[in-house]
């Protein structure tokens, strides 16, 4: 049975892993892989999950793809478990992935950035009043990829249904004004993983996505108890372990100009490095090359030392 609004609330306040999905070299999903990334987690502390997410590679699946790797999470998870689906498009199409996604039971849908050219910021709320009403589940909507107004994002936690915010925006001051306003049972969780969440917890933040964490849990972990028990010292050197292997997802890769292109396959890396499941990536994301696999494996060992150092 799906967690009631407060208990997705309750799983916002902690880390999120994001659930990848594996590809094998045929670009087939390997459901069996997710299942057992998604186990290895939830037994390391991890209780909350991103299926069918941007790192899931959310755009180059297929509507019952996204369906599939959902249910696949929701199969294996326990009960106690929080999983967060995938959810975007066109009202019509987001619409209807919901009311799939409630058959599953899922526990919350995190509503993916507008991919539309042209939007408006109240055309955005009546987006998510829209998809509100196609379901009793609660929804997270993820802000990425515009500079909304302070206004904006007070509203948007006023949308009936909103229990939470992935607020991605590469700025604490906007996130610090729009928490005074918004809607005291909404929860802020930082969408921009380990990098920047002392900064957004100053704000008002109450959690935050994964980044190393979605295969070495344990730094996660780490630093959401030093934020929370407000050992700000620690936090800092625990987000510091996180930084060097995640500034290189941030890189272009070769033969590219564009930044952050080789962000999932780094992640991938990290997971098989880590003795989990990563699997190759489906185009426009391309493979790393062997310069950037060399250079993942220095990192990891790296981030392996750092772990051991800082954290025990």
């Amino acid at each position: 049975m799906p967690l009631s609004d407060d208990g997705v609330r309750e799983h916002l306040r902690g880390v999120a892993a994001g659930l990848l999905t594996p590809f094998d070299g045929d670009s087939e999903i390997q459901h069996a892989k997710i299942q057992e990334n998604a186990d290895a987690l939830y037994d390391s502390g991890i209780g909350t999950f991103l299926a069918a997410a941007n790192i899931s590679e959310y755009h180059s699946l297929s509507r019952e793809e996204r369906v599939d790797v959902t249910e696949s999470a929701v199969d294996t998870l326990p009960s106690d478990a929080c999983v967060l689906a995938g959810v975007g498009g066109s009202t019509a199409e987001a619409r209807e992935l919901i009311r799939a996604y409630d058959r599953v039971g899922v526990d919350g849908m995190m509503v993916m950035p507008p991919d539309h050219s042209y939007i408006h910021e109240e055309g955005l709320i009546r987006y998510y009043e829209k998809l509100d009403a196609a379901t009793e589940t609660p929804l997270v909507p993820y802000v990425k990829g515009f500079d909304p107004s302070v206004r904006y994002l007070r509203n948007l936690t006023h949308v009936d249904g909103v229990v939470g915010i992935k607020y991605a925006i590469e700025d604490a001051v906007k996130l610090g004004a729009a928490v005074p306003g918004s809607a005291d049972d909404v929860v802020w969780v930082d969408g921009l993983a380990e990098p920047f969440a002392p900064s957004f917890w100053a704000e008002g933040a109450e959690g935050f996505s994964a980044g190393v964490s979605n295969f070495r849990p344990e730094v996660g972990l780490a630093l959401f108890d030093a934020l929370s028990n407000e050992e700000w010292e620690r936090a800092r050197e625990i987000r510091n372990v996180a930084l060097p292997y995640q500034n290189l997802r941030e890189g272009t890769g070769e033969g590219n100009t564009i930044a952050n292109a080789i962000s999932v396959p780094v992640v991938k890396k990290g997971l098989e490095l880590a003795g989990l499941n990563g699997g190759a990536v489906r185009e426009p994301i391309q493979g790393l090359s062997e310069a950037d696999e060399r250079r993942a494996e220095e990192l990891y060992d790296q981030l392996d030392d750092d772990i051991e150092r800082v954290i025990g």
